[in-house]
């Protein structure tokens, strides 16, 4: 069995802005990729980015500089 782990996720409203965040984060090397949203939570266009939690604010500092949106936050054990 899989032993969970503490996870970030950030959720967009729009798939445009998943993509775009997406396409800065590969750009810039950032940690983590997009995911299908996971059960355990509902939000917007059914993407989000996974991360390890010590990357949320180098993330959300890179996405704010780039003009990204994003909806909401998590941790959750994935």
């Amino acid at each position: 069995m899989r032993m969970k782990k503490k996870t970030w996720i950030l959720t967009f409203e729009s798939t445009t802005q998943a993509m775009a965040a997406e396409k800065y984060a590969m750009e810039q090397n950032l940690p983590g990729r997009l995911i299908p949203i996971p059960r355990e939570i509902t939000a917007g266009c059914g993407l989000s980015w996974k991360a390890v939690p010590e990357a949320r604010d180098e993330i959300l500092t890179a996405l704010e500089k780039a003009g990204c949106h994003w909806e909401v936050e998590y941790i959750l054990e994935l």
